[in-house]
């Protein structure tokens, strides 16, 4: 079981006219977010399945695959690492999650990011420090940035939601509308929870959010509490 074989396997399901769809979606063109990303045209059911078949792959292979230039080559080595995780004990686990931020910057795109990071990050990090989350979310980088705050989801899950809001004041100025959406996001799953400890936060922090943050963070709550915040 090999890097090269799974890339056999999935070079097989190609097909380029989604493959091009994927790259205007995945905003690949020069100067967008994804700029430069090659597509091979796969579902995500169709990487899952393949994923299933490899999840024994040892993880340097794994690593192996994460320098592919194939966008589906590498999350397909993520949706492994996801597998392999939830069946590991302690060191597997702790494994699997220092090659994760070794690669990081090969997990560049948004739904990279969003399948991975709540486990891979916020899972192990509920019985370790976090402080993890701060110095990600500190990083001149997109994708580690979004990592930080959408990895705070393991915990939302938990009814556990300071690091949510820690990250989320700390990445209030944020200027991308990636990040905007991932904040309100999350923000939002706080509210679906526990309204109270979302308003807390919204009356301190709803004249400073992004508007796009600030719509997601609303759309749980009663209509006349969206309108009160989306006037001030």
């Amino acid at each position: 079981m090999t890097a090269t074989a799974l890339e056999t396997t999935l070079t097989k399901l190609a097909d380029p006219v989604r493959a091009g769809l994927l790259q205007r979606f995945f905003k690949t063109g020069p100067g967008e977010y994804g700029a430069g990303d090659q597509f091979l045209g796969l579902t995500l059911p169709q990487q899952r399945q393949v994923a299933r078949e490899f999840r024994q792959l040892p993880l340097s292979e794994v690593e192996q695959l994460l320098a592919s230039p194939w966008h589906e080559l590498r999350q397909t080595a993520l949706i492994i690492w996801t597998l392999q995780f939830q069946k590991a004990g302690p060191a597997g686990r702790q494994a699997i999650h220092e090659a994760y931020l070794r690669h990081r910057r090969r997990v560049n795109n948004w739904n990279l990011v969003d399948i991975t990071c709540p486990l891979l990050i916020g899972t192990y990090l509920l019985d370790q420090d976090r402080t993890l989350l701060r110095e990600l979310a500190a990083e001149e980088h997109l994708w580690s940035q979004r990592m930080s705050i959408v990895s705070t989801l393991a915990f939302i899950r938990k009814n556990q939601f300071a690091d949510t809001f820690n990250v989320a004041e700390q990445l209030l100025s944020h200027p991308h509308d990636l990040i905007h959406k991932a904040t309100g996001w999350m923000l939002r799953e706080v509210g679906k929870r526990n309204e109270d400890a979302l308003e807390e936060f919204l009356a301190d922090h709803a004249r400073q959010m992004p508007r796009t943050m600030l719509r997601y963070a609303l759309e749980k709550l009663p209509a006349d509490r969206r309108r009160h915040y989306m006037q001030q």
